[in-house]
């Protein structure tokens, strides 16, 4: 306890991180304006008292969530590994996560919906064959109009934590929401906790690991800020990442060696593809861990390939397992293209929407569906391509990399990418040992996905200007680190 007390002291003792948390508290103030902010919220009775119900109240909450992404910015960059001081960087997170333990959903709707999917469960109601607005009231009014008369898309432990928040929140449509935090910190911290020593393991940078994949801004927006459901999948991934490279050591002979080494950890797979589907994926590579394929020949890459059949099968039977225990059946397959409706940042979007709005335009509407429906299927082509060329080139021997590089080409060719899909694979990324184009590509994009959250939240208020200036604030942040960072790398030779 003193240990960690000690470690608190010196990261508060940072300038950076008492900057960082004001720029969290900040995100909290400006959370508290219409962009994300339901109507039924408790928030709007003191604000509407304040007179802060104006566009002027409006614009003064999107400057506050621009400074204080500018604030997070700039302070995760300060505490870069070069910092000098040799500080816990779990501790910094610590201090920049409190303020948003008490603010409601930010940068998403998300979470409103996770509640109110829990409160069908309550009334007896499968989310799977009624969507939320077929029980109307407070909890069903918080969820964005866009996703009220959809079937629930997530597994069922997911749905059963839903309704676990709307119990220990008391019923209460915002106390169940916020309540779906603690699922979330659950995964924060499995990240927190196993990360580093994974890193260690595989050989990585332990410390620039934490720094970016700990105190990464888009993990604590998304993740603590949003209360997203990925969170809790990442954690049990690293989880079972670590389980599958450690208990090799930890068992005595080599028949356990070989069967704990993947068969555990396939375990945890299942809950976490339970949690959310895409977690299936880390099966392979928590197969491979330790007991990678040499070659292509037959006798090297069966051995393999009955590992990873065994670690699939292992994963899909706690599945189903937790399926059955839910009493909820399969019924999110309906829902799989839910997530495709909407208009994202993935390039399949982009194009399959421009394609459709085109058309449309003609007077071709029905030809545009069709656009956008093969628009999303040649993208899960070349997303399934993609994972079987780079698992034969990459995968069979580091398949931490494989794991990670097919998580971030999901994002990409998946029918939608939201910025929290991108930490699926991101927060790996620190453990392939990154050259340094992949690792300011990864610092760029963090960056810009917290100056698009900022842009998005001012147009929602009615403050666009104040989105450009977001982008030209963590612009010129971005532009400065990464000039410091090449002036570091030239004073020290090795330093990259």
């Amino acid at each position: 306890m003193e240990f960690v007390i000690d470690e608190l002291r010196l990261a508060w003792a940072q300038p950076a991180t008492r900057r960082g948390t004001l720029g969290t508290a900040l995100l909290f103030a400006g959370s508290l304006t219409p962009a994300y902010l339901p109507q039924n919220s408790p928030w709007w009775e003191p604000l509407r008292a304040l007179g802060w119900d104006t566009w002027e109240a409006r614009a003064v909450g999107t400057a506050l969530v621009v400074a204080g992404v500018g604030l997070l910015v700039h302070s995760w960059f300060a505490l870069r590994p070069s910092y000098p001081v040799k500080l816990k960087y779990w501790a910094v997170g610590v201090f920049w996560a409190l303020p948003l333990l008490f603010a409601p959903p930010v940068f998403s709707h998300d979470a409103y919906g996770y509640a109110a999917e829990g409160w069908l469960l309550h009334n007896d109601m499968n989310p799977y064959d009624f969507a939320v607005s077929t029980l109307p009231g407070p909890f069903a009014d918080q969820v964005a109009w866009l996703w009220r008369y959809d079937t629930a898309m997530y597994p069922p432990l997911s749905l059963r934590i839903f309704h676990l928040a709307v119990l220990a929140g008391g019923l209460n449509p915002y106390y169940a929401t916020l309540m779906l935090r603690i699922p979330a910190l659950a995964g924060v911290g499995l990240l927190a906790y196993f990360l580093p020593r994974l890193a260690k393991h595989s050989g990585a940078d332990v410390r620039r690991t934490c720094w970016f994949a700990t105190v990464n801004p888009v993990l604590l927006i998304d993740f603590i800020g949003g209360m997203h459901n990925d969170a809790l999948m990442v954690g049990l991934i690293v989880f079972a990442l670590w389980l599958a490279a450690a208990l090799p050591d930890r068992f005595g002979g080599s028949k356990w060696r070989s069967a704990a080494a993947f068969l555990v950890p396939a375990v945890v797979v299942g809950v976490a593809a339970a949690v959310k589907q895409p977690a299936f994926l880390a099966a392979l590579a928590v197969a491979l861990i330790g007991h990678g394929v040499a070659s292509l020949r037959w006798r090297d890459v069966w051995p393999g390939l009955c590992r990873i059949v065994g670690a699939l099968a292992v994963s899909a039977a706690t599945f189903a397992a937790i399926t059955e225990a839910s009493g909820l059946g399969y019924g999110w397959v309906k829902a799989a293209s839910v997530p495709g409706k909407v208009v994202t940042l993935a390039p399949v979007s982009l194009i399959g929407n421009g394609l459709r709005a085109g058309l449309a335009y003609l007077g071709q509407a029905e030809a545009g569906e069709i656009a956008l429906q093969a628009t999303q299927a040649v993208g899960l082509l070349v997303f399934a391509v993609f994972v079987v060329h780079c698992g034969l080139t990459v995968g069979r021997t580091q398949p931490v990399t494989f794991l990670s590089r097919s998580y971030l080409a999901f994002a990409f060719t998946g029918p939608a990418m939201h910025p929290w899909y991108l930490t699926w694979g991101g927060l790996l990324l620190p453990l392939s040992n990154p050259g340094p184009r992949t690792e300011r590509a990864a610092i760029i994009f963090t960056a810009a996905l917290t100056a698009y959250g900022a842009g998005n939240l001012a147009w929602r208020n009615e403050a666009l200007p104040l989105g450009f200036a977001a982008l030209g604030l963590v612009g010129g942040l971005l532009w400065r680190h990464l000039s410091e960072n090449r002036s570091t790398a030239a004073r020290q030779p090795g330093i990259e």
